[in-house]
């Protein structure tokens, strides 16, 4: 082979030539990117474009953008000067100096926009007026500390607000290109009537009322002077009339409790004429529900509020219900502009709302008292319900709010029965306990208002469409009826199952009339399926509780009344096709009864052991039809843990007792696998079975002293190999074999430890350094050898 260049120069002319390929391959990729960011058509396969010139990267900012930020931080910075020269470094000026270099800076500033603007450089323009701008505040301060210490200081900011908002008013008139100006003297003129307020000593409501004739003059400027200035004008207005609601409010709530009658009216007015300007404003063309909204809420506050002072604070609630309730109908007034209409609408839907969470919180910790029950089950003390409570106003105000939603449901859509449901079924049911009913006429009227919401969930009424002009903006779909219904028909089922354990007579008639009407929903073959596959595995519940309850009636002790409930899935499994579509869910329901079932046995071993037999022989029931084979797997593990539980309840300890059932009904599967499937592999076939017994008989051959259990585990081992062999089935051979050699190193184990005890101590040391040395020279020649053979290789060219 030629070799013209020793290997060191052939190896640096290798070096240089792939660094010119890196370079170039740099540049290349450097254009395509260049050629990607001018959206140039790139065509597979044509030939590249020449290379030209590196481009240049990109700049971070623009030119405008550098621009403004410049102009910023020098309007910033002049801002701050003038600050630091006004309240700090007068020097030794006199008071003509002082007023006479502000006066000079400030008109330079504020003359100098005019020429700026001139010569097209509106930035500019717009930095040094917003800096002129702030001098004329410096000179209102400057002249209210020179000229006029002793003055009020409120009251000078309000005269001192009003005159600089129309100065600058004036001065963005003159200068119409320039935003800052009048921007700035909209901003200020929300300041001198709250501020006149403040300085002539105005309560709540006097500062309430100047607030609101702000907001009235932002909402007159925003629409008799339509145009840029609009979204500004109705920003301000939006701010300072919310502050006068929120005042007003402030003030009625306050003054229902303990304020005079005079209090109360001043706050009705307040509210009253805010919520005239919300809806005027509202009434517009181009006007916004949201407006109206605020005005609808002022008005339900104006209306009620001389009528809480005479009521207790609860039924003051409902008063203040009624009122929103009329707002719902203007729903229905096509006469009214649909902003108006929409945001009384919302406003009335809002307070109603707040009024049925709380007419719901209080049906919630009525239910809840019952839990109390619990406490002393069959006692027959059923706590009464609570005196000092808010009484019978938020049934009240459930009862109206169920009424409007279903008033509602034409205009609204379907949305508004999912609430019907729910805040009527809330009213119904926990009126008998609020009306203090005796335990049986209460139970009778709840499992009505049950039955009723279990029909109403099985078979919903034919839905309606909702009109076009509906504010909701996506009905819920009608099915949410029958959802709301099925929910409130199970919380109130749970809620009477509790009660129900008061008394013994109680538990067994409201449990059984329950159970009963699930069982009823279940066959109602026209209902939902959903409905009746949740009432079906209710049904099966209230089997399983009820036999509980029996059990308990009978004195029995807890581990005897799992053959009782063990009779409900018994039943459920002897049913079986005849339950047609509800099967599934009531199987569900009868596997989770035993469940219970083997919880509640827990406590006895021999109860446990027979109450797993019983729950074995009804899946082994269930596996006989074709549908329900597999459960004729949970049957044998049944049948084993019940096995497993009388040999420990009778101390039998010996681990062949536990694990040769289990290889016995493993092996007979895996005979009848092959004799189904020729080609199954016989660790699938046999291995699980054979190791269930082989391998903890191993381990336990390791810490058995006697030699009966080795002997049979060797014999046992050694036919397993032997039928392996034969068959030629890889499984027995494997395992059998490797049982056999552990029994046989177990027998020869106290030999060895003979022999291992004869030879000095220190020959076991000297062995395994011996064995790391010759490992270690073995390593090191390998490396040698690759190391000569690399540098052979390096030679040939």
């Amino acid at each position: 082979m030629d070799n013209p260049l020793p290997p060191a120069e052939e190896l640096a002319l290798i070096d240089r030539e792939l660094f010119q390929l890196d370079a170039r391959r740099h540049q290349l990729l450097s254009r395509r990117e260049w050629l990607l960011r001018g959206r140039v058509p790139v065509v597979w396969g044509a030939p590249a474009p020449p290379a030209g010139p590196r481009p240049r990267p990109p700049k971070e900012a623009s030119a405008p953008g550098a621009q403004n930020v410049l102009l910023v931080l020098g309007s910033v910075l002049l801002a701050v000067a003038a600050l630091a020269f006004t309240l700090v470094s007068w020097g030794s000026l006199g008071i003509a100096g002082r007023g006479a270099v502000l006066g000079v800076v400030t008109a330079a500033a504020l003359a100098a926009p005019a020429q700026l603007l001139r010569r097209g450089l509106r930035s500019t323009a717009e930095a040094v007026g917003a800096v002129g701008l702030l001098l004329t505040v410096l000179d209102a301060y400057a002249l209210y500390a020179v000229g006029m210490p002793d003055t009020d200081g409120t009251a000078y900011a309000a005269c001192a607000a009003a005159v600089l908002a129309a100065l600058w008013a004036g001065y963005g008139r003159a200068l119409p290109r320039l935003r800052i100006p009048l921007a700035a003297a909209l901003l200020t003129a929300q300041l001198p009537l709250p501020l006149a307020a403040l300085a002539a000593g105005a309560d709540g409501l006097g500062l309430g009322w100047a607030l609101l004739a702000t907001a009235a003059l932002d909402a007159l400027l925003a629409l008799l002077r339509p145009g840029r200035w609009t979204v500004w004008a109705a920003v301000t207005g939006s701010v300072t009339g919310g502050a006068a609601l929120l005042t007003g409010l402030t003030a009625s709530v306050a003054s229902a409790a303990t304020g005079p009658a005079s209090t109360v009216l001043g706050a009705s007015a307040l509210l009253a004429a805010t919520a005239a300007l919300g809806v005027a404003v509202a009434w517009r063309p181009a006007g916004r529900a949201a407006f109206a909204a605020a005005g609808g809420v002022a008005a339900v506050a104006a209306l009620g509020g001389p009528v809480a002072p005479e009521l207790d604070p609860s039924w003051a609630a409902v008063a203040y219900l009624v009122v929103a309730l009329a707002l719902l109908a203007t729903v229905r007034a096509p006469a009214l502009p649909a902003p108006v209409r929409h945001g009384l609408w919302w406003a009335g839907a809002g307070v109603a709302a707040l009024t049925a969470l709380w007419g719901v919180s209080w049906a919630a910790t009525v239910l809840a008292g019952r839990l109390r029950v619990l406490e002393e089950v069959w006692s027959v003390t059923t706590p009464p319900p609570a005196a000092d409570g808010p009484g019978l106003a938020p049934l009240v105000a459930l009862l109206l709010t169920a009424a409007a939603a279903w008033w509602l449901v034409r205009a609204v859509g379907p949305a508004a029965s999912v609430a019907a449901v729910a805040l009527g079924w809330a009213g119904a049911f926990t009126a008998p306990v609020a009306l203090g009913l005796p335990p049986g006429p209460a139970f009778a009227a709840q499992l009505a208002v049950t039955a009723a919401a279990t029909a109403l969930a099985l078979h919903p009424p034919t839905p309606s469409p909702a009109p076009a002009q509906a504010p909701a903006a996506a009905p819920a779909p009608y099915g949410g009826r029958a959802v709301a219904a099925a929910v409130c028909a199970v919380a109130g089922a749970l809620n009477l199952s509790v009660a129900a354990l008061d008394g013994r007579l109680a538990t067994f008639g409201v449990l059984g009339l329950l159970g009963a009407l699930c069982a009823a929903g279940a066959a109602y073959r026209p209902g939902a399926a959903w409905a009746r596959s949740g009432a079906a595995a209710l049904a099966v519940a209230y089997a399983a509780v009820l036999a509980v309850a029996l059990g308990a009636l009978l004195d029995l002790a807890v581990a005897w009344w799992a053959p009782l409930v063990l009779v409900v899935p018994a039943a459920v499994a002897a049913l079986g096709p005849r339950l047609g579509s509800v099967r599934a869910p009531a199987e569900v329901s009868a596997a989770v009864s035993g469940l219970l079932a083997v919880a509640l046995a827990t406590g006895s071993a021999p109860v446990l052991a027979l109450v797993l037999a019983l729950a074995g022989v009804v899946c082994a029931g269930a596996a006989a039809r074709p549908e329900r084979r597999a459960v004729g797997w949970a049957a044998g593990a049944l049948f084993l843990a019940a096995t497993w539980v009388r040999l420990a309840a009778s101390d039998v300890t010996v681990p062949e007792a536990y694990t040769l059932p289990v290889t016995v009904l493993a092996l007979a599967v895996g005979f009848v696998r092959r004799r189904r499937d020729p080609l199954a592999s016989s660790w699938v076939a046999y291995g699980p079975g054979l190791a269930a017994t082989l391998l903890p008989s191993t381990v336990a051959v390791w810490g058995d002293p006697h030699w009966v259990r080795p002997l049979l585990l060797g014999a046992a081992a050694l036919a397993v190999t032997l039928a392996g062999a034969r068959r030629r089935l890889r499984a027995p051979l494997l395992l059998g074999g490797a049982t056999l050699a552990a029994v046989a190193v177990h027998e020869l184990t106290p030999y060895v430890v003979q022999v291992v005890d004869a030879l000095p101590r220190w020959l076991p040391p000297a062995l395994a350094g011996v064995l790391l040395l010759a490992v270690g020279a073995t390593y090191e020649k390998r490396l040698r050898d690759a190391r000569r053979l690399r540098e052979a290789i390096g030679r040939l060219v």
